[in-house]
């Protein structure tokens, strides 16, 4: 049986086997330490019966960095004057979960426990970027109901395509702040911070 608890700054020194995949990026020890400072509840490990970290999450709590173009937001018109602007949402910067232990349910689980905390924020939606080539994850992200919302060209340091997924959250009542088709609404990596 695992467990999910909160990580701690020595679970970095833990967390190597959960990193060899090629497709997840691995960051340097400050930015690991940047996220354990300001938002300690949107990390999370997942710890086997061994004691061995099987998985992990980062997050964070955001907005775009300037107040909302319209007062009060709201997506369905603030989008579309300001279709860059992002409201107060919950992010997954990374997730991972070692070979070993996939197909256990770990990455539903660690997502859970930060859309529950993003939630509680009173988040729209939570998102995330997703490699385009990465098909077993994007088919994950859609089992556990997140959609493209847009692509977004050259994302990554290879020059790779993302895909920015969404899954609206309680506050959204009408779904406005995910759409269908996104993966038409191609952006470029400087349109988005």
């Amino acid at each position: 049986m695992a467990t999910i608890r909160p990580m701690e700054p020595t679970d970095l020194l833990r967390i190597s086997a959960t990193n060899l995949d090629h497709l997840t990026e691995t960051y340097n020890i400050g930015f690991y330490l940047e996220y354990l400072t300001k938002w300690p509840e949107l990390c999370q490990v997942i710890e086997g019966i061994d004691g061995e970290i099987q998985g992990y999450i980062l997050g964070k709590l955001e907005s775009s960095p300037y107040a909302p173009p319209i007062t009060p937001y709201s997506p369905s018109t603030t989008g579309v004057q300001y279709p860059n602007y992002l409201p107060w949402h919950g992010h997954i910067t990374a997730l991972t979960v070692a070979p070993s232990a996939r197909r256990l349910g770990h990455a539903s689980a660690l997502s859970s426990a930060l859309e529950r905390s993003s939630e509680a924020a009173e988040a729209w939606f939570v998102d995330l970027f997703v490699r385009a080539s990465n098909e077993i994850a994007k088919e994950l992200y859609r089992k556990m109901g997140y959609s493209v919302f847009r692509t977004v060209r050259d994302y990554y340091n290879d020059g790779e395509d993302a895909l920015d997924m969404r899954k609206a959250l309680g506050r959204d009542v009408r779904g406005e702040t995910v759409r269908e088709g996104g993966e038409r609404w191609v952006v470029g990596a400087e349109e988005v911070w």
